[in-house]
């Protein structure tokens, strides 16, 4: 089981100071959080992917590879990478140079976001968006899996004996999560390839997250990747915690008031009690958490949403060090308790290798011998048990 902390790089004014950090300030403090979540003990720190304001973050894995170069074990990953809006080669050769120089602690969860205006800045039709959706992710699928593709679709101009450069690490995918909230096709998806669902259970009241859950673990299984137990799930949530409940309440309360996605909405009580937003001591946020269990089963990775809203960064760094010290260890060790033992373990890049390899090495994908400009000639991945000769050529 992971446990990480996720992003979604708003700039949003604090309301109790009423100041509004710079652009500089939040990504920089995206970075001591990142390594924050890292010293607490937990395992993962991912990021949204935004093209307007009041986010910063248009460029996640610009962002990731600077926290990865600063951290030892800390996974990096994405609170969404766009599938729609970017194109698939781009995504190709980005992420598996991230997955490099990361030596292989990230992975990715693919959305098609929920800013509508994206779509016409970058050339695309909204209307367009799920069938974009499925479509880039088949081409995303065979770019990281062939040394050679031939691909012609809907939304992008076709490729012939095209090669994603660099190829994966160990020539093994960085390992996808599909994010959704409200779409089956999408479920459908990761299901269809045996990839992860993740569900952003945040907003909406559990009985709507489970449907899609339910649905993405009867067609994982539907499709041969092993029983609807052994699908990969993660959730979101969103977490405030003092030592004293009292003080989370009044603490959290002008955060929650002004928040730009339910503010001046429904009263923090209500919502509480609606959707897994979890306000209170480390034990009442424990045992919240737990019910997710007992709601959706086993899952692999749990995500908390706590540097929203304005939400300055000591206060953040003060809610990490209460997740990390008082709380996560204990769900660690509950959620392990319960566990069913046909539950998949979290997926990462070294067990992904052995499952491929075994005891074998792994296959380190490397050019053939240069001919000319490698773009006029034969593909140099078209790849070759055979030695080069003295020349220089495959024999």
């Amino acid at each position: 089981m992971q446990f990480g902390v996720f992003s979604v790089s708003d700039i949003t004014r604090d309301p109790v100071s009423g100041e509004t950090p710079s652009e500089a300030e939040r990504i920089q403090a995206a970075v001591a959080i990142a390594k924050k979540t890292e010293e607490v003990g937990m395992d993962v720190f991912a990021i949204g992917e935004h093209h307007n304001p009041p986010f910063f973050s248009s460029s996640p894995t610009t962002l990731l590879a600077h926290i990865a170069a600063l951290t030892e074990r800390l996974v990096v990953s994405t609170a969404t990478t766009l599938i729609t809006t970017n194109d698939p080669v781009k995504i190709a050769e980005d992420y598996a140079m991230l997955q490099h120089l990361s030596g292989g602690r990230m992975d990715l969860m693919l959305g098609r976001g929920n800013t509508a205006p994206v779509y016409p800045w970058f050339g695309q039709d909204i209307r367009q968006s799920l069938p974009m959706a499925l479509e880039n992710y088949n081409l995303l699928h065979r770019l990281w899996r062939e040394d050679v593709v031939d691909w012609e679709g809907s939304f992008r101009t076709p490729l012939q004996g095209f090669t994603s450069t660099p190829r994966p690490l160990d020539d093994v995918p960085p390992f996808v999560w599909h994010g959704s909230i409200r779409t089956p096709e999408i479920a459908e998806q990761a299901a269809f390839y045996g990839d992860g669902f993740f569900a952003n259970n945040i907003f909406w009241p559990k009985e709507h997250y489970l449907r899609l859950i339910d649905f993405y673990r009867q067609r994982f299984e539907h499709y041969g990747h092993g029983t609807a137990k052994q699908a990969i799930v993660g959730l979101g949530g969103q977490a405030f915690i003092a030592k004293k409940s009292q003080d989370a309440w009044s603490s959290f309360r002008p955060y929650f008031d002004e928040a730009p996605v339910y503010g001046h909405g429904p009263r923090m009580e209500d919502f509480a009690a609606q959707t897994p937003l979890s306000v209170g001591s480390p034990q009442e946020v424990i045992d919240k958490t737990l019910t997710f269990r007992e709601t959706f089963g086993d899952y692999q990775r749990q995500m908390f949403l706590i540097d929203h809203a304005g939400l300055p960064l000591p206060m953040v760094l003060e809610q990490l060090e209460l997740l990390g010290s008082e709380v996560v260890p204990v769900l660690r060790r509950e959620l392990a308790a319960k566990r069913d033992p046909e539950a998949a373990d979290a997926p990462t890049h070294a067990a992904r290798v052995t499952a491929k390899y075994g005891d074998q090495a792994p296959r380190q994908p490397r050019p053939n011998a240069n001919r000319g400009d490698n773009v006029t000639g034969g593909s140099p991945y078209q790849d070759t048990e055979t030695q080069p000769d003295s020349e220089g050529e495959a024999a």
